[in-house]
């Protein structure tokens, strides 16, 4: 059982950090807002943050993430991309029809980014293209296909980030679900954890920022 005490901590180290966080500009203010408010799971403050920091680090050139939904994290690429590179391109997968016509209304106006519907399974397994960072935030039931399907797409030195890892706690503690609903997610998302923490084509951090990430470098 979780000491009501633990939770309360952590809510508030939550409540601490949102509290730091500024957006990167109004127009993305206002996306958020309505992701937010919407319930539409976008990535969460400190994710963005975190994840800012890392593109300012390795200034990637070809970006791919794999779940668009309204086309917020990919908006949010491209305005630091642009802050490095008038040459990075982002390239956005989403297989959802009506995620996709919301991004695609969203990401109007952002020349770099590219928005492609359908699997993205499907969609790398017909393309050459080559990624020195992507971002995994989709089906959580389907990573380890879509790690498999990006791995040969990516090189040394390659940044591979995947998104809500822990499911809000679920993945390391299941008796959190108590109501049984996500058991085949917290089982393949433990598998998927197992998994490229061993792959020894990469070396992988698990951290617990926002609702956990995955960190992983191709070596």
């Amino acid at each position: 059982m979780t000491d009501k005490s633990d939770v309360h901590r952590r809510d508030a180290v939550k409540e601490y950090i949102d509290g730091l966080y500024s957006p990167a500009s109004e127009g993305l203010a206002e996306l958020r807002r309505v992701g937010e408010e919407g319930h539409i799971p976008i990535i969460l403050k400190d994710t963005e943050t975190l994840i800012g920091v890392i593109l300012q680090m390795k200034k990637p050139k070809n970006i791919l993430e794999i779940g668009a939904a309204i086309g917020y994290s990919a908006s949010y690429f491209s305005e630091r991309a642009a802050g490095y590179s008038d040459a990075a391109k982002i390239t956005t997968i989403e297989v959802d029809p009506l995620y996709a016509n919301d991004a695609e209304e969203n990401l109007k106006g952002r020349n770099n980014v590219t928005l492609v519907r359908g699997d993205a399974r499907q969609v790398l397994a017909e393309t050459d293209d080559e990624y020195d960072l992507v971002f995994i935030d989709a089906a959580k039931s389907h990573y380890a296909e879509f790690w498999e399907a990006v791995m040969p797409h990516v090189s040394e030195g390659a940044v591979i980030i995947c998104d809500n890892v822990l499911m809000k706690g679920k993945t390391a503690d299941p008796s959190i679900d108590e109501e049984g609903r996500f058991v085949t997610n917290i089982k393949y998302m433990r598998a998927f954890l197992d998994m490229i923490t061993n792959d020894e084509r990469v070396i992988t951090s698990v951290i617990a920022a926002g609702d956990g990430m995955s960190i992983s470098v191709v070596l």
